[in-house]
């Protein structure tokens, strides 16, 4: 590829991803010069298509960002009215009082968003200011000068064939180049894993933990709606095969979010995070809510879940990550919004104080020692060790021993100094001979759907005539070692139905590769146990198409 010849478009600062840091970013450049050139490049059909959230909202970072967001129109305007926490049994559940849970714990002062229209709304303030937004622009490629420094991407190429060769219609893209490239394209963008490689950014950290976030949007019952109802669960149907949770987030017009995450450490290569997510809905409380409804949105996205510990460096010469790139989450609270706005805020400062004296394609050291000791740093470093407590000694002592230790670190310290992560998620997946298989209960159609079903209402759409985006460094790994060791868990992990193992009579098994299915969640770049699937980008446009997730 490196013969194509492309036209180069320069800029001050070039923006990878449409999300709440890529976003916050432009709009605080403006903010601070309104003459900067900015661009924001975004692989989504529209902003807000590939944005999945949660999401309860916490506004500092939007009050930091945009005061007057109220003023403004921002769709932020659910608040929190009540919030409760069960920890599931098969047939009943336990309320968790409020009470003894630290203050950073309470959700008073937060509201009940989509993320997707939030990002809408921000990109519409970006562009009053003046930031050039393109959406349908996936980045393929970085663009690395003669001294090794980023100086921009390569962004808009169309019309490859299956096998790679340019098609009669190719458009072999632009290249964005830019005193500064921000990459803010959310948990393991492609870009920022190369970045991090590259520049070997997580030397000396913990490695990056994950989740898989699942959720689908219900419209319910009018008579069992709550608006600025917040329930999170755990436990049942989980146990003790893997740690997750829930959420059930009551919005307007009679619909609720609902939503359960599954930590990518666990071991059992049989587990199938879908039908555990499935098989939650069919809990008896959950039923009752849900019964009579119908669900109108399906989609899933990796959550970074490594915290303070396990953040890499965020800068290398003209680069900076942002948001979830680096892994901004805060994991009991189940938010990073408000971090990856602050994110997008600090390095858009930073970058403005660097071009104004003359600089580029150096590292923006001041965004990085703001993340670590200002606002961000400070959020993250209290909860620190709650999802490794949680990983090593499972649920009971994370709530007791991690709730002990936030408490003490809203003091000023921890009795447990800073706990590590150990294995990588893909690490951590055991061998399929030492573990029972799970048997699911087939989904039944009104509560419960098959996955191929569900990921049709998450909009998806490839152009079938291009090259597949997932990528294996070896095509002989999935039949050759992961189905004999593993029972080849990306069959199960998957949330979207992308792989599976063909068997036909008097063949071997074959491993198939659905890209068209993808939902651009990222879990097999993570969990796949012999680390052979690459997440590329399929062409701009493609993907999910996200109604108000």
């Amino acid at each position: 590829m490196g013969d194509v010849i492309r036209e180069a478009m320069e800029y001050d600062v070039v923006i990878v991803g449409a999300g709440p840091a890529g976003l916050s970013a432009a709009i605080r450049l403006k903010q601070l010069d309104a003459d900067l050139n900015v661009v924001v490049l975004e692989k989504g059909s529209e902003v807000g298509a590939h944005i999945l959230s949660g999401a309860v909202l916490d506004p500092r970072g939007l009050d930091a960002l945009i005061p007057e967001w109220k003023t403004k129109g921002a769709p932020v305007k659910i608040p929190v009215r009540e919030d409760n926490f069960y920890l599931l049994g098969e047939a009943g559940k336990i309320r968790i009082p409020n009470f003894p849970m630290p203050p950073l714990m309470s959700n008073h002062g937060n509201y009940i968003v989509s993320m997707g229209n939030v990002c809408r709304w921000m990109a519409e303030q970006a562009e009053e200011l003046g930031v050039e937004i393109f959406p349908g622009m996936a980045c393929s490629e970085m663009v690395y000068g003669d001294n090794g420094e980023v100086r921009g991407v390569v962004a808009g190429e169309f019309g490859r064939n299956p096998d790679g060769t340019p098609g009669d219609g190719y458009e072999p893209g632009m290249e964005l180049l830019g005193k500064y490239v921000f990459l803010s394209e959310g948990v393991r963008g492609s870009l920022a894993k190369e970045v991090i490689n590259k520049y070997d950014l997580s030397a000396g950290k913990e490695p990056q933990k994950f989740g898989l976030g699942m959720k689908e949007i219900w419209e319910i019952d009018p008579a069992k709606h709550s608006e600025g109802t917040v329930t999170h669960t755990m436990g049942w149907p989980l146990g003790s095969n893997a740690g997750g949770g829930s959420f059930i987030y009551h919005l307007e017009n009679n619909q609720v979010y609902v939503g359960f995450v599954v930590h990518l450490n666990y071991k059992n290569p049989h587990l199938y995070p879908y039908m555990e997510f499935q098989r939650f809905k069919h809990h008896p409380m959950v039923a009752e809510l849900l019964k009579g409804g119908k669900r109108v949105a399906y989609g899933a996205r990796a959550i970074s879940e490594g915290g303070y510990q396990s953040m890499p460096k965020m800068v290398a010469p003209g680069v900076a990550l942002l948001g979830c790139s680096v892994g901004m989450v805060n994991v009991p609270r189940i938010k990073g919004n408000h971090n990856a706005m602050l994110s997008g805020k600090a390095a858009a400062e930073a970058a403005h104080a660097a071009i104004q004296v003359g600089r580029g394609s150096d590292e923006l050291i001041a965004y990085e020692k703001e993340v670590r000791n200002g606002d961000i740093g400070a959020d993250l470093k209290k909860v620190r060790n709650v999802k490794p407590l949680w990983s090593k000694f499972g649920l009971v002592a994370s709530l007791t021993l991690g709730g002990f230790d936030m408490w003490t670190n809203t003091l000023g310290f921890s009795l447990l100094g800073t706990v590590g992560h150990g294995k990588t998620d893909a690490a951590a997946t055991g061998r399929a001979s030492l573990f029972e298989p799970i048997d699911y209960p087939k989904p039944d159609g009104k509560l419960s759907f098959d996955r191929l079903t569900n990921v049709s209402f998450s909009f998806t759409n490839h152009e079938e005539n291009q090259p597949a985006h997932l990528k294996l460094r070896d095509p002989w790994v999935p039949i050759g070692t992961n189905l004999p060791a593993y029972a080849e868990p990306a069959q199960r992990y998957c949330p979207a139905g992308v792989y599976e193992v063909v068997r036909e009579e008097g063949k071997d098994p074959r491993f198939v590769i659905n890209f068209q299915n993808c939902v651009h969640c990222k879990t097999c770049d993570i969990k796949d146990p012999s680390q052979n699937i690459v997440w590329t980008v399929p062409q701009g446009g493609d993907g999910p198409n996200y109604p108000n997730m």
